[in-house]
């Protein structure tokens, strides 16, 4: 039997990355000998994360655009007519059976070739409201696998899957992990302890709260686990002190999440559905310097179901520690939030993908 092969693009964040990367390890599990290669922006983080998970890139000389007027912009023809050239080239040398898409800038430019040459595409979509490169694709897509309910406005109807988004293994028992998670953290059993998500990069409005309510946090018996970003750290390693921990990047996520009370976060899509998972009580603060505001939509369709808190950042200066110190202090509304999560939550997300790819080997 002839060998597999498959292409994976998606990057700029992990939000993008992982999810392919959660994808190409079910393919490898089904197809042990398969060829599996991602296609990724260069410069960008996935030329890093998918060679540290076993997978070979090839990177695209191609950036978004900005949203005001840079040099950046007025190379933007150049890169992607460049990028188009290039993804023909790959997709001639590696003939892959099916390619898939999570999301990112490499995924346009590679999909629409791919589209073109009649390869067999499949889209992952994990936002609640789409991003216009997956708007674009999807009218020659053969598979739309979405994460949310009411996307008919952005998508072909009879393309789309509702899968939910592809999560990490190791967060599908994460009660288990408890005992073992307070100790990788050295933590203190008669503290709730908050864990602070800024996101891969990190998250510039959540730091500026965290630093400026910190001493409010600790009075209410707080031990505080700080992701703060590689971009931030230097800034706000200071902190590091007893009953806070800072951190740039956080490796063990499902021992953070085990030892984690209560949550505070962005509401990336990848983020969302790993959290749905968890099921443990949410404070989401959404990005509100992302395309078509999709943080905030993501995060109100988790709210919409009861299942967790949203504060805008417009609302923090009044609102965070009155809303934060009544969570911590009412276990039944941190259990109520906890069960409402866990069932929006879809475990088996990978694996429906995977099996809507597996119908398409052999379409081209």
């Amino acid at each position: 039997m002839a060998k597999h092969k498959f292409i994976l693009s998606g990057g700029g964040t992990g939000g993008h990355i992982y999810p392919a990367i959660a994808i190409a390890n079910e393919l490898q599990f089904r197809f042990p000998d398969s060829e599996i290669l991602f296609v990724g922006a260069k410069d960008k983080m996935e030329m890093q994360k998918v060679p540290q998970a076993g997978y070979k890139i090839k990177g695209l000389w191609i950036a978004g655009l900005q949203r005001k007027l840079t040099i950046q912009n007025a190379m933007f023809p150049f890169k992607l007519i460049h990028s188009l050239w290039e993804s023909r080239k790959i997709l001639k040398e590696f003939k892959p059976d099916v390619v898939i898409g999570t999301g990112g800038f490499a995924s346009g430019p590679l999909l629409k070739v791919a589209n073109s040459m009649n390869i067999p595409t499949v889209i992952q979509e994990q936002n609640s409201y789409p991003g216009i490169t997956n708007k674009l694709l999807s009218k020659k897509a053969n598979c739309i696998c979405v994460a949310y309910d009411n996307l008919e406005s952005f998508f072909p109807k009879e393309k789309m899957i509702l899968t939910g988004n592809p999560v990490r293994q190791d967060l599908m028992d994460i009660s288990s992990k408890r005992t073992e998670a307070i100790q990788y953290f050295k933590l203190d059993t008669n503290k709730k302890t908050l864990l602070v998500l800024g996101g891969s990069l990190g998250a510039r409005r959540i730091n500026q709260l965290i630093e400026k309510e910190l001493d409010n946090l600790l009075s209410l018996n707080v031990q505080i686990i700080w992701q703060c970003g590689k971009f931030y750290f230097d800034e706000y390693q200071k902190y590091n002190k007893y009953n806070v921990q800072v951190v740039p990047f956080i490796e063990r996520m499902d021992l953070v999440y085990a030892a984690a009370d209560i949550i505070i976060s962005r509401a990336g899509a990848s983020s969302v559905s790993e959290l749905c998972l968890v099921a443990k009580p949410v404070i989401f603060i959404p990005s509100p310097n992302v395309a078509e505001d999709h943080q905030t939509k993501n995060a109100q369709a988790i709210v919409d179901k009861k299942g967790a808190i949203l504060l805008k950042e417009s609302q923090l200066e009044d609102d965070f520690m009155i809303v934060f110190e009544s969570l911590i202090k009412d276990i039944g509304k941190q259990q109520f939030l906890g069960k409402s999560m866990k069932k929006l939550a879809k475990p088996n997300a990978t694996i429906q993908i995977v099996d809507e790819i597996v119908k398409l080997i052999g379409k081209s």
